[in-house]
């Protein structure tokens, strides 16, 4: 009896002892990160999150939980630990043997465009027998980059290249056939002139000669987002953006500088959208980035109040302006007869969801082009 309960105690002193070790030690050499594989995706498109946890000891970890919360709009496979609410959370648990190494893949969607965040990791670990838990909270800084879809659908898609033909004209009046700037692949829209066939027979694709211009062309793209409707567009919303990538993403391929503008407030910096005319290699990426940062929860700022003095004074004639918005009202019809009245050459684009045509502002209608949503 006598034996049998100093094995009693001597079991109930080294559990303890157990308890005492892991608590003050259980974080030591014990790392753990959490990354998104890219710093952005596409909407629709799949993204990666990696977990690392390393255990840099010999005592090893019986059940370590990985704890954090990113936004809703990052769709995740359901599985065990986790959920979404307002947020999406998520709990892992892991079994680490001293000197271990985990690496963890986690596939998600982007769901929506946006700018998302993972901001604090939550590690929750317990001693040999599961008999108590120790959390400690890491503050980190993970973000991804959800970019806009660019728009397209058979009708947007027929209006850019009816309209291109005008941007195209200028370009092509422009040019100095004496400047020669490169060669790049062939476009539909381009002058068979311009081939060089010196260059499609080495690569087997057709090749033209690229030129330098007298005079810039360029085109400037203004977003609309301003809602005072009672019901609100929010497909129509993110449509305008989603077309707004699409028409930079198609002008840009060409060549062609372009801006872009747009009463949206930044997530990060908390001012509207301007993007200064180029024709650069990053161009591109600056305007996904800056269209995926775009809030939507928040009002938009006054568009008339933001760009009148940049639609009506600041542009020149090889400069070919397009609008884009899913509402129509009062100051904003006005500051586009304006740009109409002083003979500025533009095209509105205005998505809706139905096909249930809006009535048109009068005198604007051949500059007013519907997209319609729903399929």
């Amino acid at each position: 009896m006598i034996q049998i309960l100093e094995i009693g105690l001597v079991a109930f002193a080294l559990f303890f002892a157990q308890q005492l070790l892991y608590k003050k030690i259980w974080n030591r050499n014990l790392s753990a990160d959490i990354s998104f594989t890219s710093d952005h995706i596409f909407e629709g498109e799949k993204g990666y999150l990696k977990e690392v946890i390393e255990n840099g000891k010999r005592l090893p970890i019986s059940m370590l939980k990985v704890k954090f919360q990113t936004n809703r709009n990052l769709i995740f496979d359901a599985s065990k630990g986790s959920r979404t609410t307002d947020q999406y959370y998520r709990n892992d648990i892991f079994h680490v043997a001293g000197g271990e190494k985990i690496t963890r893949t986690i596939p998600f969607v982007g769901g929506k465009r946006g700018y998302y965040s993972i901001t604090e990791m939550e590690l929750v670990a317990s001693d040999l027998f599961l008999s108590v838990e120790m959390p400690q909270t890491y503050p980190i800084r993970k973000s991804l980059y959800v970019y806009p879809k660019p728009f397209d659908n058979r009708e947007f898609r027929q209006s850019i290249q009816q309209l291109n033909g005008e941007v195209l004209t200028k370009r092509h009046l422009l040019e100095d056939p004496f400047e020669y700037r490169g060669i790049r692949e062939y476009q539909p829209f381009d002058d068979m002139r311009s081939i060089n066939w010196k260059a499609t027979a080495k690569t087997g694709d057709l090749k033209v000669n690229q030129r330098n211009y007298t005079a810039l062309p360029s085109v400037r793209i203004f977003f609309n987002i301003e809602d005072n409707g009672v019901l609100k567009k929010e497909e129509c919303v993110e449509a305008t953006l989603q077309m707004a990538a699409g028409l930079c993403q198609y002008f840009l391929s060409q060549g062609i500088w372009v801006s872009c503008f747009g009463n949206g407030v930044d997530i990060l910096t908390g001012e509207t959208t301007s993007i200064a005319a180029s024709a650069g290699s990053g161009q591109m990426e600056q305007i996904y980035r800056t269209l995926a940062r775009v809030d939507t929860t928040k009002p938009a700022a006054d568009f008339v109040g933001c760009f009148k003095e940049e639609l009506l004074e600041r542009t020149n004639g090889s400069t070919m302006t397009f609008l884009i918005s899913p509402n129509q009202y009062e100051p904003f019809v006005h500051l586009i007869e304006q740009l109409q009245e002083a003979g500025k050459s533009y095209h509105w684009f205005y998505p809706v969801w139905d096909y249930t045509a809006p009535r048109l502002p009068a005198g604007l209608e051949k500059h007013i082009q519907l997209v319609h949503l729903r399929k």
